[in-house]
């Protein structure tokens, strides 16, 4: 019995140790959490990426002398800026090229002077909308045509007087300068003016919907000549005290002539509107392209190139093409500093 008690009691105090060896000991903390991470640094911006470069020349409608040479003048861009790749757009030209160039949807684009200087100061057909353009280089001069069916009784502007005529595409130079060339006459309310691309409009006059057509490009233009190949046509001048009118409102027009012989129907000088044809560029266009693209256009080879396509680009001479009445982009004025 005694013995029995011993052994209770010697349990008793082992189990007691155990259970205070147990509860004093200190109580496992939980694992610590990871220290919370620094975020992650923004990356850097990306560089502008090295490599080719692809742009587009806003040029015209087939017909005329924009739609060749915009070709040819990618192609000398391709040629020969280091990966740059050009390529040219048909468009409705000069009002929709300005547009175009100056919502950066274009890197190039070829305007006539008077429609450039409107899209610059936020004019004409502008508006208030100014575009930011700048001059590349001034191409030629381009005088605009007039022409009906040579059995026509249209001899003068004047008699364009409840005629059906077409003005050229919306968008164009030539539909601006039409307008006002019949503006300054006075006669705009009394025509029946209708909108063609060049094409279009020389069906219309083979097929008698038009009396009249205005064009405007250098001379000569395909698509005169593509009339000519099956109907016979007259070239209608503009008459001495129109122009000195035109010319005294609008300063950077010239009074030219369309010259004899250029035309089979025309063998004789017509008196005629002439405007200079721009080359455009965005504003922002980095100087160092806007140079090396001169450098390409101006290089003598590229002249023979590209008067192989169209004899007007004999007039590319580099005294000439600093002329603009729309100022010139740095990368132009460097250009032209250097090699005139």
């Amino acid at each position: 019995m005694r013995k029995r008690l011993v052994l209770m009691l010697s349990l008793l105090l082992v189990f007691t140790l155990a259970f205070a060896v147990v509860g004093c000991a200190p109580p496992e903390e939980p694992p610590a959490e990871p220290p919370d991470e620094a975020p992650d640094d923004p990356p850097d911006e990306a560089a502008p990426p090295d490599g080719p470069q692809f742009i587009v020349v806003s040029a015209g409608s087939p017909g005329g002398v924009y739609f060749p040479l915009g070709a040819g003048i990618a192609k000398v861009i391709t040629d020969k800026v280091d990966e740059v790749f050009a390529q040219s757009e048909s468009t409705a030209a000069s009002v929709e090229n300005c547009r175009l160039v100056g919502n950066k949807e274009s890197e190039m684009g070829m305007a006539m002077a008077n429609v450039a200087y409107d899209a610059y100061v936020g004019d004409g057909p502008f508006d208030g909308d100014i575009q930011p353009i700048l001059t590349l280089f001034s191409m030629y001069p381009a005088a605009q045509h007039l022409i009906v069916s040579a059995d026509s009784d249209i001899y003068s502007i004047d008699d364009l007087v409840g005629k059906r005529v077409s003005v050229d595409a919306p968008g164009s130079g030539a539909e601006v300068t039409s307008y006002i060339i019949l503006d300054i006459a006075g006669i705009r309310d009394e025509v029946d003016t209708v909108n063609y691309s060049q094409p279009e409009a020389a069906d219309a006059l083979k097929d008698g919907i038009v009396d009249a057509v205005f064009y405007n490009f250098a001379s000569p233009g395909a698509i005169v000549e593509e009339i000519m190949a099956t109907k016979d046509i007259r070239f209608i001048p503009l008459e001495d005290d129109l122009l000195d009118a035109i010319l005294a409102e609008y300063p950077y027009f010239t009074a030219g002539v369309i010259p004899g012989g250029v035309y089979r129907d025309a063998p004789d000088d017509v008196g005629a509107l002439t405007v200079g044809n721009l080359m455009v560029v965005h504003e922002d266009m980095s100087e160092d392209l806007a140079y090396n693209i001169l450098q390409a256009i101006f290089d003598e080879a590229s002249i023979e190139e590209l008067v192989g396509i169209h004899p007007i680009a004999r007039n590319f001479q580099t005294d000439l093409a600093a002329e603009s009445p729309v100022p010139l982009h740095p990368g132009a004025e460097r250009f032209f500093d250097e090699v005139n």
